[in-house]
């Protein structure tokens, strides 16, 4: 895979605050730069809800209302958020889910494309049992000794998703290849089928 083809790609994960629709409590983006991922560039947000956060969703990253109470809310790092993001790919673990809320709270935003690691890894990994990031951490033997914050926080899974997006790509000869296993359809960036040549 010559990563140079690859136009610009941001890894992210958004975190919510576990209400119905959620509501936004942190945000990354990782640029991915000649195979790598560029922390140097990254961007970060936490986000205090206007409704606070559930306990259970507490349980899994580990914010509290307490922890975002003197956080900015979402209209005051919307703006810096859609131009990170503008014009990019973006790339995320079962990416349909980041996509929606992402394109909830940034009205008129639209990805170029979407990169979904986990259809990816079902495409390449089709033997393995399961396909949740923690399982293909450790079947593609991930080192994470650098990854920011811990698991369940945005900036450590949007770096964790990374390195398996990197890992994955190996199994493809072209952006293109890559591009048609791990579009979800119906997605910005989905691949046209290829018409059946008509009289017409």
């Amino acid at each position: 895979m010559k990563y140079e083809t690859w136009p610009r790609l941001l890894v992210v994960d958004v975190e919510g605050n576990g209400a119905t629709p959620p509501d936004v409590v942190e945000v990354a983006a990782l640029p991915l730069r000649n195979g790598a991922p560029d922390t140097s560039t990254a961007g970060a947000w936490l986000v205090r809800p206007p409704v606070p956060v559930t306990p259970f969703a507490s349980r899994v990253h580990k914010l509290t209302h307490d922890d975002l109470k003197s956080c900015p809310p979402w209209e005051a790092v919307r703006e810096d958020v859609r131009t990170m993001l503008n014009g990019a790919w973006i790339c995320a673990h079962n990416a349909s889910v980041d996509y929606r809320v992402l394109t909830r709270h940034l009205p008129g935003w639209e990805p170029t494309g979407v990169i979904d690691t986990l259809r990816l890894a079902r495409a390449t990994y089709k033997a393995a049992p399961k396909h949740n990031l923690d399982a293909l951490i450790q079947h593609a033997g991930l080192d994470l000794s650098q990854a920011p914050a811990h698991r369940h926080r945005a900036t450590f899974d949007a770096y964790a998703t990374a390195l398996l997006l990197l890992h994955l790509a190996q199994h493809y000869a072209t952006w293109e290849a890559l591009v048609h296993a791990a579009v979800p359809p119906g997605l910005p960036g989905a691949l046209e089928p290829e018409q059946e040549p008509t009289l017409w």
